[in-house]
């Protein structure tokens, strides 16, 4: 199975790394406009594989991707470089749109044209606009970004940190957008089958209080991260990795991720069964009234921001 990573860069690099430590890739392809980091991120890589699951990793221009099964687009203007990192900002990561416009309009149509058969999976932020812009320039719908996955497991920590329980006990999800318009769903948040609010409420805890706390870290988690050490890379690269052994083993594992929801006219993070070619179904979650509500104002403002900052193709397929 060949995969291909444009984007050498740190979400580059920590999804290479997350994906050769995996081992479910045959082979890895590194493109980046400045060649020479992708030549030295497969080369320093290369050194470590011996002791990992053999992979060949290597780089190259956009026609190396030939063959690819999947590309990951990691490419782009990041939070911190498009002034992305301000906690009071509504606009968030839909503030680096433009700038990944341009980014995209270059870099799809050369991985199309490469590898017409390769699934793209868009990390780049903002995901959910990016999917959209995809989808136009590639002229297929086997696109799909990692959106909520990150979120949702943001969430999954931090309940699990404040009930000092495993995060892998508590079945918790975001849904909708990597942004500041998520929505999380506290209706349905068990933690071993207990619904997180009598657990609240048996603490004697104040339940909007507590949401509170939880949504601002899981909202503002990569501005806290960037703050330390530069750049959110290693949660992402984690999360991407598995993303990519879900679509190379055709796993149809359900995760939340983000796809063209045409009742909705754009790109929604929702639980999504995700297979070889992509998003193969979507299960919508049981949503309270406040919830539901949530969604279709995420969903709206999305529409209008491809409407406003996209190409003109990504508007009409956006629409259709």
């Amino acid at each position: 199975m060949k995969l291909g990573i444009v984007g050498a860069g740190a979400v580059g690099a920590a999804v290479a790394m997350a994906v050769c430590g995996r081992g479910h890739a045959c082979s890895i392809t590194l493109v980046d406009k400045n060649a020479a980091r992708a030549r030295g991120v497969a080369t320093d890589l290369r050194y470590g594989v011996p002791v990992s699951p053999l992979v060949e990793v290597a780089a190259g221009g956009y026609d190396a991707l030939v063959d690819a099964d999947l590309v990951i687009v990691t490419a782009g203007i990041n939070e911190k470089a498009g002034g992305a990192t301000d906690r009071s900002d509504p606009l968030g990561r839909l503030r680096l749109l433009d700038a990944n416009v341009k980014a995209y309009e270059d870099i799809i149509p050369q991985v199309v044209a490469a590898a017409p058969n390769a699934t793209i999976l868009i990390v780049t932020n903002p995901p959910e606009p990016l999917v959209e812009v995809a989808r136009a320039l590639a002229g297929h719908d086997h696109v799909l970004s990692t959106s909520t996955f990150l979120d949702t497991l943001r969430f999954r920590v931090h309940l699990g940190e404040r009930f000092e329980v495993s995060p892998a006990s508590v079945n918790a999800q975001v849904i909708g957008e990597h942004g500041t318009n998520s929505v999380f769903l506290w209706s349905t948040a068990t933690i071993g089958g207990v619904r997180v609010e009598d657990l609240v409420a048996k603490r004697g805890w104040s339940y909007p209080e507590f949401r509170r706390s939880i949504e601002d870290g899981v909202r503002f988690a990569n501005i806290t991260i960037i703050e330390g050490i530069g750049a959110s890379q290693y949660g992402i690269g984690i999360v991407t990795a598995r993303l990519a052994e879900i679509i190379v083993r055709n796993e149809c594992a359900i995760v939340p991720v983000g796809s063209h929801q045409p009742e909705h006219g754009v790109t929604l993070s929702l639980p999504t069964v995700v297979g070889s070619r992509g998003a193969v179904e979507v299960l919508w979650p049981q949503l309270s009234e406040d919830e539901s509500r949530a969604l279709e104002t995420t969903a709206s403002r999305l529409r209008q921001v491809v409407q406003e900052h996209a190409p003109s193709g990504a508007r009409v397929a956006a629409s259709a």
